[in-house]
């Protein structure tokens, strides 16, 4: 070995020495997730993808990936058979570099996946006061399946959010799955850096929603509704039940947001963000950590690859309030939503005076 290659030995080792902890440090790096809290038919969708547009997030509708229907006729939002989209063909991909076999049709990230009975059993109820939710963690941790199963559910979520958001080029991955259960699994995910936006919509309108979800929370056009399938599998609610399913989600959302500190979190308005959409875009940016002078006001023209409601293929950006309870709801209908729902809708910031017009 001559001189000049011996005195430089030292210094490649350093190299080496120096990339390995790089490497290593990158590894351990907590992910960050932007997770979307909310009732449904609240405007996740349109939300989820008024992030997504920007270029260092990424949106893919729903992480915990329920059941998506026929995979011969599911579309992803590009409108490509679900099945052969290059994104998710890539998102699979990924997965398997990280020893994770992975089908979008049999995601496995939903916080009751493979659980046995007593554990579904257990994880059933919406997440509750403090006290109730310790009592389910005792009676959770003593089944040995449950615990394993944790480990490995925590592992391949954190896993596939990092397969998307590196898939996509994103700093970061917006999860639109909405329920609180998954939430509070997923703040003990080690591996995540998780901020949440929480979206209240007048319950009204909710409810509305719930009575016909293919007349008002789905595709404008009735070919693309239900993801592509013939029909939304959703069925249709009265005002009472809706005004129920649309009063506990959100506690449920208020009891996992009282475990977190208040930075980590957003409250956003629907009607807000539909009336002054470029103000609420910059305070929502502003808090996630990235640039609001990136946004995309025209959030339909970027390629989204998201699942879930039918709305991801109305091919407009305009962006309009939807108000139709104001009109469509009768009376008898606004009464029995004051009845199951009315105080806590005041204490969200709607007003019970508003009526029909």
């Amino acid at each position: 070995m001559d001189i000049k290659r011996a005195f430089n030995l030292p210094i490649c080792l350093c190299l080496i020495v120096e990339q390995e902890k790089l490497s290593h440090i990158m590894d351990n790096k907590k992910q960050s997730l932007i997770y979307l809290a909310a009732a449904s038919h609240s405007g996740s969708t349109m939300l989820a993808m008024l992030l997504g547009a920007h270029p260092d997030l990424c949106s893919v509708g729903e992480l915990k990936a329920g059941h998506l229907g026929d995979k011969n006729s599911y579309l992803c939002s590009c409108k490509s058979l679900l099945e052969e989209c290059e994104f998710w063909r890539g998102v699979s991909e990924k997965m398997a570099s990280r020893g994770q076999s992975f089908c979008i049709f049999d995601a496995g990230t939903d916080i009751r996946s493979n659980a046995s009975p007593y554990v579904l059993f257990l994880l059933k109820p919406l997440v509750r006061r403090r006290s109730v939710e310790w009592m389910r963690d005792v009676l959770l941790n003593i089944s040995p399946s449950w615990r394993k199963q944790l480990a490995r559910l925590q592992r391949r979520n954190a896993d596939y959010v990092r397969a998307v958001a590196e898939q996509a080029g994103a700093d970061a991955v917006v999860d639109s799955s909405k329920t609180g259960i998954r939430l509070k699994y997923l703040l003990k995910n080690k591996d995540l850096d998780i901020k949440v936006v929480w979206l209240v919509r007048d319950g009204r309108g909710v409810s509305l929603a719930y009575k016909n979800p293919s007349e008002y929370a789905d595709a404008k056009d009735p070919e693309f509704r239900g993801g592509g399938a013939e029909k939304t599998q959703e069925q249709g609610r009265n005002v009472a039940a809706g005004a129920h399913e649309w009063l506990r989600c959100n506690q449920e959302t208020e009891a996992v947001l009282a475990t977190m500190t208040e930075d980590k979190w957003l409250k956003v308005h629907y009607e807000d963000l539909c009336d002054n959409t470029e103000s609420e875009l910059n305070r929502i940016f502003e808090f996630i950590g990235v640039n609001p002078g990136k946004k995309r006001m025209d959030f339909k023209a970027v390629e989204h690859h998201v699942l879930g409601n039918g709305m991801r293929f109305d091919s407009s950006s305009l962006i309009t309030l939807d108000d139709r309870w104001k009109t469509e709801l009768t009376q008898v209908e606004l009464n029995e939503f004051a009845q199951a729902a009315g105080g806590y809708n005041e204490s969200v910031g709607y007003s019970s005076n508003e009526r029909r017009l």
